[in-house]
């Protein structure tokens, strides 16, 4: 049957997250990831509320639960290492500051393409030069010169998407900067870390410093942020993004000095400008968007990963619904999802506010008054159709 030939570009966690729904309903799937192979570590990423139910779903809460980080909770702490906040894992019923299922990118992605990569084909070090699409499918030209045709071809290849340029326009037009920026690295154990997180937080300067435990606990995930109105470094140039985090981090005091120690061998450094993406369409005609490169919320929201998991769901289960016709699934993906991820980029915008640097003069940043039916909302505020009964029809 036409319709359920499907690209899908990016390997990290939208896109086999959302390969291993299209599978389940019959699709022939293909992932096309530019990286040589599955980016390992990166940030910790959380699974709050209606995510936890998705990942049940698919039947993968034993290997998801089996790669956590284990963290117990989390101090923030002055600049002596005081103590001065304790959060638990298990507060707000495991969906608070910790979450109770907390994993790290690299490892959320390994257990994705582990359980899709037998039924589904993935090339790598590859990427969609080209694309055009007609009423009846899109021809895709790839970089190393290979041309196939498919039915839809989805992208979800992160905040910088690609795809996105290539068939909505210009990155500036849809991306939304917060006004920060955060860098996360690996780092040897050398603090004492015991499954907790440590947060320090420069109020004067909106800079802040920290460190979380990871599974193998003879290392640490390093965490920075600091404000920037404006970040003139290229998101791929790992060089030049070491010298700014140096120099926007030499005289924050703290263990800052002896992490930052360790950023020239570590082998996952990461960072890149809080933003979100916002766009009035997530597809055109025969393309459709995902994740991040539909609807970034920002670190910020502690909810990236969950839009992920259950846009996949939600995108899957009404293309396969519609019989794989692209106006009418994407249609109703949008109607679900968009309301949800409104809620989430809200709370994005609002938490970045508050590591914004005060005015001279001005008083620091008071405690947000945080909205709680807004939490809720950006946690459990979506419903989850029930799909299985169309496991199949369409193979």
């Amino acid at each position: 049957m036409s319709g359920n030939r499907v690209l899908i570009a990016g390997a990290s966690i939208a896109g086999p997250a959302l390969a291993h729904w299209l599978r389940r309903y019959g699709a022939e799937v293909a992932v096309v990831e530019r990286a040589p192979e599955l980016r390992p570590g990166g940030q910790a990423v959380d699974a709050r509320g209606v995510t936890k139910e998705v990942i049940r779903r698919m039947g993968l809460d034993a290997q998801v639960r089996a790669a956590r980080t284990r963290t117990a909770g989390a101090y923030t702490v002055d600049v002596d290492g005081k103590v001065l906040e304790t959060f638990r894992a298990e507060d707000d019923g495991g969906d608070g500051f910790i979450s109770e299922i907390e994993i790290l990118r690299g490892d959320l992605s390994t257990v994705l393409y582990d359980d899709t990569r037998d039924g589904v084909e993935y090339i790598f070090d590859d990427r969609i030069a080209e694309l055009t699409q007609d009423t009846d499918g899109v021809d895709v030209v790839f970089a190393s010169g290979d041309r196939r045709r498919f039915d839809l071809v989805i992208g979800a290849d992160g905040l910088h998407s690609s795809l996105r340029a290539l068939v909505f326009g210009p990155r500036e037009r849809f991306i939304r900067h917060l006004g920060h920026v955060l860098a996360f690295y690996t780092v040897p154990n050398e603090f004492g870390l015991d499954g907790w997180l440590i947060d320090y937080q420069d109020q004067a300067s909106g800079r802040s410093a920290g460190l979380r435990p990871i599974p193998d606990a003879t290392h640490a995930m390093a965490m920075f942020s600091f404000p920037a109105a404006d970040l003139d470094v290229d998101y791929r140039d790992v060089e030049a993004q070491k010298r700014l985090l140096r120099e926007q981090m030499a005289d924050l005091g703290w263990l800052t000095p002896r992490i930052l120690a360790h950023v020239d061998d570590t082998p996952d450094f990461y960072l890149d400008q809080v933003a979100q993406v916002v766009m009035d369409r997530w597809s055109s005609g025969r393309v459709g968007l995902l994740g991040d490169a539909a609807f970034s919320s920002s670190p910020m929201s502690g909810q990236g990963t969950g839009l992920a998991l259950i846009g996949a769901y939600l995108l899957a289960g009404e293309l396969a619904a519609a019989n794989w016709d692209p106006e009418a699934g994407f249609a109703a993906y949008e109607a679900r999802m968009r309301p949800f991820v409104e809620a989430n980029q809200e709370i994005g915008r609002v938490h970045a506010r508050t590591r914004d640097v005060p005015a001279p003069g001005a008083e620091p940043n008071a405690e947000p008054e945080w909205d709680f039916e807004l939490i809720d909302r950006a946690i459990n505020g979506i419903e989850l159709p029930d799909y299985a009964g169309l496991r199949g029809l369409n193979a």
